[in-house]
Parts: C-alpha cells; sequence; structure tokens
C-alpha cells in the first residue's frame, strides 16, 4: 500500500489530556517517524509536531483521533504530490 509523509500539528492545552494522546501516538507508533514536543509554560499549552509516513487513510485516522481529544487542535500537512 503506497504511503505519504505528513506533520501533525498539534496543541495541547490541557496537559490532563496528555495520557490520551500518548496512548493514541502509542497505537500508531509504527507510522511516526519523528515526535518533537515543545512546553510552551508561559502560554500554559503544549506544542507537539508528530511527523508520519503512512497510508492516506491511517494518517487520516490518527489526526481524527486527536482533534476529537478535548482541548486538543490539530492540523496536518502534507507535501505537494509529485506532477
Amino acid at each position: 500500500m503506497e504511503t505519504r509523509i505528513a506533520l501533525i500539528g498539534i496543541i495541547v492545552a490541557d496537559r490532563n489530556e496528555s495520557g490520551k494522546l500518548n496512548e493514541i501516538l502509542h497505537a500508531y507508533g509504527q507510522y511516526i517517524v519523528g515526535r518533537m514536543g515543545v512546553p510552551y509554560k508561559d502560554k500554559h499549552v503544549n506544542v507537539i509536531s508528530i511527523i508520519v509516513d503512512a497510508p492516506q487513510d491511517v494518517i487520516s485516522a490518527l489526526s481524527g483521533k486527536l482533534g476529537m481529544l478535548p482541548d486538543v487542535s490539530t492540523k496536518t500537512i502534507y507535501p505537494p504530490l509529485p506532477q
């Protein structure tokens, strides 16, 4: 199955959601290429970026599950498809 690379940006406004978020990321761990998290203490948020290499439907499912968590916002971006 063909895979795509994507970057999922995540902002967590409530640290209590971190456990659920990490459970979801663990379940999709085989697709995660890299992860960087930065706690922004002045604004009381955590900013996480996840690089994934997965089939399109897997990326959509992961992003959707993360976005359904309370106080968690996500945005997924993809590189342009070859012409």
